[in-house]
């Protein structure tokens, strides 16, 4: 009986172990894969528009009573065409860590936003990679008369009954 429930207590221990440690492994890709093919456009023949870039602050964590205490965020970045007219073209959407390390390039090749529709990129929780100063910087292009897109972040959780929540808005720098 004894050597039983000793068994039964190493088995519970090392799934408890194995449990706490998956998941761990360091990924340079992004948690939520992003397929954004089907939007995929040829520049080449537009040569009139108007480019421009845009930066975002973005938070994976912030600070809690001190720098040593810090509490996990879930972004929501969006990326919106404006334009009731006219279609938005995203060149490139590059997420840095606080030390202005690129973590991930999410566009490849030229995309296009239609009118008026919103592309969001979400970066989960438990994903820390970015931490406190992370930021995402947007090369885009849109046609003359055009509007100018907006690049919004939204940072939320959650913890018992509190909730945290704020946003920050993109600053075109060129």
């Amino acid at each position: 009986m004894k050597s039983h429930l000793a068994n039964s207590l190493i088995l519970l221990f090392l799934f408890g172990f194995i449990a706490c440690n998956s998941g761990k492994e360091k990924s340079e890709e992004p948690l939520s894969k992003i397929d954004w093919s089907n939007k995929e456009v040829n520049l080449d023949q537009k040569d009139s528009l108007i480019t421009g870039t845009t930066y975002l602050s973005v938070y994976s964590q912030i600070y809690s009573y001190t720098e040593h205490t810090s509490i996990d965020l879930t972004a929501t970045v969006s990326m919106r065409n404006t334009d009731d007219k006219r279609k938005l073209y995203l060149l490139k959407a590059d997420y840095f860590d606080t030390e202005g390390n690129k973590i991930h390039s999410y566009v490849n090749k030229p995309i296009e936003i239609s009118e008026l529709e919103t592309l969001e990129i979400v970066i989960a929780e438990f994903d820390k990679k970015g931490g406190t100063g992370a930021n995402f910087m947007f090369d885009w292009a849109i046609e003359p008369q055009s509007t100018s897109p907006i690049f919004e972040a939204v940072m939320i959780s959650t913890y018992g009954q509190q909730g945290l929540s704020f946003t920050t808005q993109g600053h075109q720098i060129k």
